[in-house]
């Protein structure tokens, strides 16, 4: 009977460091061990548990011939380099993917878009380029996807993420243009989209009924009126810094359980509405406006 793979690095680990090999052709399916071997291979043989922290080379075509795998994991593995394989599209059990803090080059596949079961999907910290692949809003079952610290340009498909993916994290990159409308039809828990170079209008973005609790857009070059925007009772984190966006503070904003609050560097005006969690932060939450006054910045 075949065993189900819940992590690549765990089973690896595993079977080749701490079975015997008698013990391991028992509890493996032969053809899992072939490709767990071929894998061992590719990394020069490593013998050591320890030895794995040091893996280098390019993650290997084999990966693809372990069919029931679910989790496949490489990560802070900084002599992984290459492009993502296309094997791994052979993987239709996979329910999560992290290939992180890696040295990976290329693209973000288009063919992640074919692991329908996939909730979590990590590329972050690599050195992936181009465009964001609009085949991935065929991942319908995604509950996060962190695309932030590589070097991805062009615009954010308009209608990527067509579904409720609660976790969005596309921040210090080289993205342009504005967020997409469709961005505003659903909800979200996490939006981080900082250290890029979007523009337009968010205030689609908000609005009584949303369910999102972090959002950060610092560092990009948002302009919009912020005075009517309606903030959802959820809101916890807020990071508007380093924009272009004018008109005065909400007075609603006094109402929201704020754990963090930073509108530096825009070009806001008018008085800091008083109440609420407002004053309990300090003045560089709010420096570098236009006409901002009123504490925790000077009287108005």
């Amino acid at each position: 009977m075949k065993i189900t793979i819940t992590s690549i690095l765990l089973s690896i680990l595993l079977f080749l460091s701490i079975l015997s090999p008698s013990l391991a052709a028992e509890r493996c399916n032969p053809n899992d061990k072939k490709a767990l071997l071929q894998i061992k291979q590719s990394f020069n043989n490593p013998y050591l548990l320890a030895s794995w922290g040091n893996l280098s080379g390019q993650i290997p075509a084999a990966v693809g011939d372990l069919p029931y795998l679910q989790t496949l994991v490489f990560r802070k593995l900084s002599n992984i380099t290459g492009t993502i394989p296309s094997a791994i599209a052979k993987l239709t059990h996979l329910t999560l993917v992290r290939l992180s803090w890696t040295n990976l080059t290329g693209p973000v596949p288009a063919f992640f878009a074919q692991l329908k079961s996939l909730t979590f999907l990590d590329l972050s910290f690599n050195d992936l380029t181009g465009s964001i692949p609009p085949e991935l809003s065929q991942l319908t079952n995604l509950n996060a996807i962190h695309l932030d610290r590589n070097k991805l340009t062009g615009q954010i498909p308009e209608w990527i993420f067509t579904g409720n993916v609660p976790d969005i994290y596309l921040s210090h990159n080289k993205l342009t243009g504005p967020i997409p409308k469709s961005f505003g039809y659903y909800n979200y828990t996490t939006l981080d989209f900082s250290s890029n170079m979007l523009s337009g209008d968010l205030s689609f973005m908000f609005g009584s009924n949303k369910t999102v609790q972090i959002v950060d857009f610092s560092q990009n070059m948002f302009q919009f009126n912020l005075s009517n925007v309606v903030f959802p009772a959820s809101l916890t984190s807020l990071d508007f810094s380093h924009n272009k966006i004018f008109g005065s503070l909400p007075v609603q904003l006094t109402a929201l359980n704020f754990q963090y609050l930073n509108v530096s560097y825009n070009r806001l005006c008018g008085k800091i509405p008083t109440g609420g969690k407002l004053q309990s932060f300090d003045a560089t939450s709010y420096s570098n406006n236009l006409c901002l006054c009123g504490a925790p910045l000077p009287a108005c």
